[in-house]
């Protein structure tokens, strides 16, 4: 089979990127070919997503393709999840699509619930309950009496609203339509009890498209205006999650997962959601993969801690290079200060530092005193937070876990992923970093005829990206700073 190339849209919710990604040989090299600003809109107390500027970064990455010379075989775009646009009969896009941030949404949950109990929404779509799922952002806007929704006869999540942008063409993508707190994992269609309890109609969700469907090609403008031609536009796994999960270069199903990066998600991928009183009552989450999976999986906070303190420490003229933090943290002395990363008090403190010292000094441990030793902390808690929840998912799994694959950002960290074999006992397998990127391109890969399954997918992975594997070492004295974590977090 010749090369073939493809042309990979990542988008978060800070920045976006364009990768193309060439498959040659049974390897995947890829090239960042344009980087581009994804920023929320105030307007007055509102926030949004400028779509149409997204849109013209869409065009100037396409006209960078055609300045590579590189033939592509498809599109396919990711972004972060909940978030929609509305779309009129007339096809046009209502406004400027809400924001996940948005403070409408306050308070929406406990007044839907008042309608739907708590317990039944979880049990119908096995997602943990947060303000902005897009269930509670239709509802908020009903409750508002919004004229756009009452102007709109469908809406899109945001890959699928840019794919449209492209092609003309209108789909649900399933994995980011599972973020939405209307979809059920089981039956894989949405629950329009949900949404008419809402009061929205459910004829405003189209018909569900499983990953790899071709949405349509570049409309007949951009084919021209590109001088690409009519180039295809798959339905690539929509959540960049989804996507990253793809990734993962796992030899047989029997691992977890930690898409590490400012936030943490740590799960298994299985065939059927997990749904019961007990995933309720740790606030567990299913999301849609590929093949029909489900990504059971937990979110836990993660780089976020470090990257408020170093903020904070950069005001006072103060930045550490990534190899300095490591070395900080070596030097301090081990588990004197532990803290649970998830508690409230570590959300969006004004003083991430003085958050972390009234933490240790209400649990009568040792307030760090110096840069180091709270880089120490953040790390070792990490580790042992990693520990806590993989101790809940090996209870739920239905297969034994032997590994933990951590990907995304966070798998360039050593010394973290060193602590966490440590802690877990269990091997850890870092990399690869770019691991949204990589599933969102081996995706179209496998539209095209490329591969023939997720496991061959991922064995072109192992071949074409560097891994590290970290064996883990101090069993005893790991498990010792685990049960004073425990004390100091229960």
């Amino acid at each position: 089979m010749k090369n073939k190339s493809f042309l990979a849209f990542d988008l978060g919710a800070t920045s976006g990127r364009s990768i193309l990604g060439t498959l040659e040989n049974g390897r995947l090299q890829m090239k960042e070919l344009t980087r581009f600003p994804n920023q929320m809109l105030q307007i007055g107390k509102h926030f949004h997503w400028n779509i149409y500027s997204l849109f013209e970064h869409f065009k100037a990455a396409l006209a960078a393709v055609k300045q590579e010379g590189v033939e592509i075989s498809s599109i396919g775009i990711d972004t972060w999840g909940v978030d929609f646009a509305l779309i009129a009969k007339d096809g046009t896009i209502l406004g400027a699509p809400y924001a996940y941030r948005d403070p409408h949404t306050q308070g929406m949950p406990e007044r839907f619930f008042e309608i739907v109990p708590r317990d039944k929404v979880y049990g119908l779509t096995g997602i943990q309950v947060m303000n902005f799922n897009s269930l509670y952002q239709l509802f908020a806007l009903k409750q508002n009496n919004s004229s756009l929704l009452e102007a709109a006869s469908e809406m899109l999540f945001m890959p699928d609203a840019l794919s449209y942008l492209l092609t003309g063409n209108k789909v649900v993508e399933y994995t980011i339509a599972s973020t939405s707190q209307i979809l059920n994992p089981k039956t894989k269609q949405f629950e329009t009890q949900l949404l008419e309890a809402a009061g929205i109609a459910p004829e405003i969700l189209g018909k569900i498209v499983m990953p790899g469907h071709v949405v349509g090609t570049l409309t007949d403008d951009l084919a021209e205006e590109s001088e690409l031609g009519k180039i295809p536009v798959i339905a690539v796994a929509g959540h960049d999650t989804g996507c990253a999960v793809a990734a993962v270069p796992a030899e047989n199903e029997n691992f977890a997962y930690l898409s590490s990066g400012t936030w943490s998600l740590m799960g298994i991928e299985v065939k059927d959601a997990i749904i019961n009183a007990e995933t309720f009552e740790l606030n567990f989450t299913n999301e849609g993969g590929i093949e029909g999976t489900t990504r059971f999986l937990k979110n836990i906070t993660g780089m976020w801690l470090l990257e408020q303190c170093l903020k904070e420490w950069k005001k006072d003229g103060i930045t550490y290079a990534y190899e300095k933090l490591v070395k900080m943290a070596e030097s301090a002395p081990a588990f004197q200060s532990l803290i649970d990363p998830d508690h409230a008090s570590f959300a969006n403190p004004v003083s991430m530092t003085k958050a972390i010292s009234e933490y240790c000094a209400a649990t009568g441990q040792p307030v760090p005193s110096n840069h180091a030793e709270f880089v120490r902390c953040i790390f070792e808690s990490l580790s042992l937070k990693y520990k806590d929840v993989l101790g809940k998912i090996r209870n739920l799994a239905p297969f034994p876990i032997e590994k933990l694959h951590v990907i995304g950002g966070g798998s360039k960290n050593p010394l973290l992923n060193q602590w966490t074999a440590n802690a877990l006992g269990i091997p850890v397998i870092a990399g690869p970093s770019e691991a949204t990127a990589i599933g969102n391109i081996m995706i179209q890969a496998k539209a095209a005829g490329c591969v023939d399954s997720h496991a061959e997918m991922r064995g072109i992975i192992r071949e074409s990206v560097h891994l590290e594997e970290f064996v883990p070492d101090n069993n005893e004295v790991w498990e010792a700073a685990y049960q004073k974590y425990l004390g100091v977090t229960q």
